[in-house]
Order: structure tokens, then C-alpha cells, then sequence
């Protein structure tokens, strides 16, 4: 978990629950305190196969709500929003199976992700506005990027 999170960023641990049935495990609820933004837009699932970095993008209008339900996913975010107090931070997140979280992400912050299991992982987004088709609100980088202070490599040690 971040020492520091970036300002707007709220990550709320999750429960599971278990019987001899299965599990559940809520996600995101109209009534949580802990989130900042639960406008609802759409929820879509996305996955990445084993070493797949997906970056970076961020959106002007749009918070993300993400929650990886399958394997395990690096989740990174970056600041570069000028008036921001937290501007030039990163955050970086393992979430997934083992280690169930939900991670709002605020628009104008960079984010992306890299599949750190074995087999495909899946992340739900929940999002607070529909995909505009003619007119997507996404501002992408390269994954690699030297805007980004970031470094995909697995760190070993």
C-alpha cells in the first residue's frame, strides 16, 4: 500500500465472505461513506494476460472505481495535475485475490496496470460516466514513457 496517496485517491479494503457455498464480496455500495465519487456511468470488465503493462491514460471528467476480481494486478497511478499538493507522486497498488481492494482514482491522474500473475487477470471498473464513443475521454502516454517517473520492471530483492 502507498505511504502517501495522491490527493483524491481513496483505496478501501474489501471483504470476502465465505461459506460452504462461496463467496461474496461487495464492491461498491450508493451508501459508502468512504468513497468521494459513486455517480454511477458504467461498469465494464478489462483484463491482462501474465507481464501485460496497460498504461497510461487518464480521464478530464471520468473517476474510476477499480477492483480486481480475478489473478493479480500492479496498479500504478501518477500525479501531474500542476495545482495539485500531491503533483509528481506515485502510487503503486497489488490488488486482486489475495489482497482485495477497491481503488478510486480521480480524473486527471495517470494510471495503468500489469498482469502479476500467472494466468489472466480481470478488473471491474466501475465508472462515474458512460464511454462517449465519437468522443472518448481518455489522454494517453506510452507505457514507457520518461514523462512518467515509473519503472514497470518486477522488483526482485
Amino acid at each position: 500500500m502507498a505511504k502517501k496517496l495522491i490527493q483524491g485517491v481513496v483505496v478501501k479494503r474489501l471483504t470476502v465472505n465465505c461459506d460452504e457455498r462461496g463467496r461474496l464480496m461487495e464492491m461498491i455500495r450508493a451508501d459508502d461513506k468512504e468513497l468521494g465519487n459513486i455517480k454511477f456511468g458504467q461498469v465494464y470488465m478489462t483484463t491482462g494476460y501474465p507481464g501485460v503493462v496497460k498504461a497510461w491514460h487518464y480521464h478530464k471528467k471520468q473517476t474510476d472505481h477499480f477492483v480486481c476480481v480475478r489473478g493479480m494486478m500492479k496498479v500504478v497511478l501518477y500525479d501531474s495535475r500542476p495545482d495539485s499538493p500531491t503533483k509528481g507522486l506515485v502510487n503503486e497498488f497489488i490488488i486482486g485475490e489475495h489482497s482485495p481492494f477497491l481503488i478510486e482514482i480521480p480524473n486527471l491522474v495517470y494510471h495503468g496496470f500489469k498482469c502479476i500473475s500467472e494466468n489472466e487477470a480481470m478488473v471491474i471498473n466501475y465508472t462515474t460516466e458512460c464511454y462517449n464513443y465519437a468522443e472518448p475521454d481518455e489522454y494517453r502516454l506510452d507505457p514507457h514513457t520518461s514523462e512518467i517517473p515509473y519503472n514497470w520492471a518486477r522488483k526482485d530483492g
